[in-house]
């Protein structure tokens, strides 16, 4: 009769992504025997994924205004406590090249590959121990009493580890092609930990076919502008596509649009309307050609079609138009209302907006604050960054919080 393997160890963490492995070592550095469980074949594979292969490990600039979270707030002390600055030392340790793409944003000269084997070493240095691929049937807990310390029992399909701290660094729900799994959820519902409602973040957006058909003819093509929605602006490339829009700027903006929203696009965000108009007003130059000084000819012709028939007027020279007209014309430009009907999804989003309830959490050392022990990092916890490195220094700086304290 066979009987399950047990194995004894401080810290156990399901999950070996970028805060999983961060947590680990960190946790080692003090002593604390640790095992990383992880249910892929292949480690780190978003981190090998990201940046276009090179990885955005990081943003310069990196400051809490740039996380979006029910709790603002609470991403501070980890943030404040391994900055951009700690983990860039990590990378000049291991002699990793790494440049600015814009915006603050850095990436590895070669590729992601040299972070996971960065993060590989640092945790072989401190002797952390890994079981993967390897999946959790369930996990137990029973709760510490007078002088005992609380214990979790991991049942895989190997064996059974039993920990004193377990942390959860499962991550989200984006990207399933790769094995992103709602599991770090269900260990909060085990326990009755709040999650704030789950939806795609940093995804492009879709459009019913007959409201966006006449766009599909540009797929591929993409103009600088500027977009807003519930207060939030971004300036960066709007991409059209087959099925909507995307780009930077859009992508951005998706994590703060909700279902039945409108988008504002500014599509002329270095010029006034006006003045363009007022400048050429008594010339018989056509709108569309006017525009197209400023604005890539394909899409101006499809935008005038679109913009002239919903203010039922002709595309026509500029001193056939009236002042009233004009100004109509500007407003648009400048404030151009579009109504997504939904998003690509979670297989195309780059992260899970919502997520563990940070008022279930310790913003110090991200454990749950009616469950000694159990910890949550990562995406999986209600945090979500910006694009252009922000989610990754969220990664680092709540692993590495919780790796002084499991």
């Amino acid at each position: 009769m066979s009987t399950v393997k047990r194995i004894c160890k401080d810290v156990a963490i399901i999950g070996a992504g970028a805060a999983g492995m961060m947590c680990a070592i960190e946790a080692g550095k003090r002593g604390r025997r640790v095992i990383l469980i992880d249910h892929a074949r292949q480690l780190g594979e978003k981190i090998r994924i990201s940046g276009g292969g090179r990885c955005n490990f990081t943003n310069r600039y990196c400051s809490p205004e740039y996380f979006i979270s029910n709790n603002p707030h609470f991403c501070r002390s980890a943030l404040a406590r391994f900055t951009p600055q700690d983990f860039m030392a990590l990378i000049n340790k291991h002699g990793i090249r790494y440049h600015e793409k814009k915006l603050g944003q850095l990436f590895c000269d070669e590729n992601a590959q040299q972070i996971i084997d960065m993060l590989q070493e640092e945790c072989a240095a401190v002797g952390v121990d890994w079981q993967m691929p390897s999946q959790v049937k369930e996990v137990q807990y029973q709760a510490g009493n007078g002088s005992g310390t609380q214990t979790f029992l991991i049942v895989t399909e190997r064996n059974t580890i039993e920990a004193e701290s377990l942390v959860v660094a499962t991550g989200g729900l984006s990207i399933p092609q790769i094995g992103a799994s709602s599991y770090g959820y269900q260990i909060a519902n085990q326990f009755d930990i709040a999650v704030i409602p789950l939806r795609p973040g940093l995804v492009g957006l879709t459009f019913n076919a007959e409201e966006f058909l006449q766009f599909k003819g540009i797929s591929g093509l993409s103009i600088d502008a500027e977009v807003s929605c519930n207060g939030a602006i971004f300036r960066e490339q709007v991409l059209f596509t087959h099925r909507g829009l995307s780009g930077p700027a859009i992508l951005q903006i998706s994590s703060y649009w909700q279902p039945k929203q409108a988008i504002h696009i500014n599509v002329l965000p270095s010029h006034t309307a006006t003045e363009i108009f007022s400048e050429v007003r008594n010339s018989s130059v056509l709108l569309s050609n006017l525009l197209s000084r400023f604005l890539p000819k394909r899409f101006v012709q499809i935008w005038c079609d679109t913009i002239c028939n919903e203010l039922s007027l002709a595309i026509q020279p500029i001193n056939r138009y009236s002042d009233a007209e004009l100004q109509q014309i500007a407003d648009k430009l400048h404030c151009w209302q579009v109504f997504p009907s939904g998003t690509v999804g979670y297989k195309k989003a780059e992260v899970t907006i919502g997520g563990v309830d940070t008022r279930e959490l310790s913003s110090k050392t991200m454990q749950a604050n009616r469950v000694p022990g159990l910890y949550f990092i990562g995406e999986v916890v209600d945090v979500t960054g910006h694009l252009g490195g922000f989610n990754f220094q969220w990664a680092w700086a709540s692993g590495h919080a919780a790796g002084q304290f499991v």
